[in-house]
């Protein structure tokens, strides 16, 4: 039997980006293709990466789960292009890194170059280090926005991200840290300062969204840093109910804009 439409909107043009390292990206790609799934007007295609630049330029809106993808400064470009002309840009977890792994016999300090600038210019925010996952205090800075309303403090295990952000972002959650980042050549910081968790910035007629918490790994996932098999499956972070209902909504808004709080969907199964 057909199911009458749910979405009120026209055809939406969605490209989802999954791809890079030291990440469950299997899992992170189901979940996301599930949460666009729940809209109707929703076509979509699925990316490891930025190069096909001919389909982001064509695009309404890009879901990107990435860690160390590194986007050409003629694809940050395009990029930029679509979201200037009225899209979006949803940007989870590590998509604002560009990490280099330690020398096979050099100490075991990542790198953060700043390798992609015009890409982190997109974003307003460039990765630096991030603290062990632990539990840590995620508070709302604009309670009232709708994509964190009704959500107070909550905590949950997951990175935090220490970054270097722009001067004219939009602030939803933070985070408040300091202390060490091992492993990292910004391994300390000083002074307790207030991370951005949840964060967008306008450009052109469109915005670009950042929700940097979602940390996953599963067993094989740091095979190029030695270990063959973690032995573990860690989703600890995406258990949190909090997280899954902003999560939620960022998709909902990445898929309809302004609009979504109009544009009833399905629950994912």
């Amino acid at each position: 039997m057909a199911t009458p439409a749910r979405c009120r909107s026209g055809r939406v043009e969605v490209a989802i980006v999954v791809g890079g390292r030291w990440h469950d990206l299997d899992f992170a790609r189901r979940k996301l293709l599930d949460l666009v799934g729940r809209h109707d007007a929703a076509r979509t295609t699925v990316h490891a990466d930025f190069t096909d630049v001919d389909r982001f330029a064509a695009v309404d809106a890009v879901v990107a789960y990435t860690c160390d993808v590194r986007p050409s400064a003629h694809e940050a470009d395009v990029l930029r292009t679509m979201v200037a002309g009225g899209g979006r840009l949803l940007a989870l977890h590590a998509t604002n890194s560009a990490i280099d792994p330690p020398p096979k016999d050099g100490p075991r300090i990542f790198r953060t170059p700043d390798a992609m600038p015009e890409f982190t210019a997109l974003l307003g925010s460039r990765f630096l280090a991030h603290p062990r996952i632990a539990p840590v205090l995620i508070e709302p800075v604009q309670p009232r926005h709708p994509l964190v309303a009704g959500i107070g403090a909550f905590t949950t295990t997951d990175e935090i991200y220490v970054s270097e952000f722009s001067d004219d972002l939009d602030v939803l959650l933070d985070v408040e840290y300091a202390g060490p980042c091992p492993g990292f050549e910004t391994d300390h910081v000083e002074d307790p300062m207030r991370h951005p968790v949840l964060f967008t910035r306008t450009e052109g007629a469109g915005r670009v969204t950042s929700f940097t918490l979602g940390h996953c790994r599963g067993r094989f996932d740091v095979r190029d840093l030695g270990v063959e098999d973690l032995g573990v499956v860690d989703r600890v972070a995406w258990e949190s109910p909090e997280y899954r209902v902003i999560l939620e909504r960022c998709v909902d808004w990445a898929v309809h804009a302004d609009d979504w709080q109009e544009c009833p969907v399905r629950e994912v199964s």
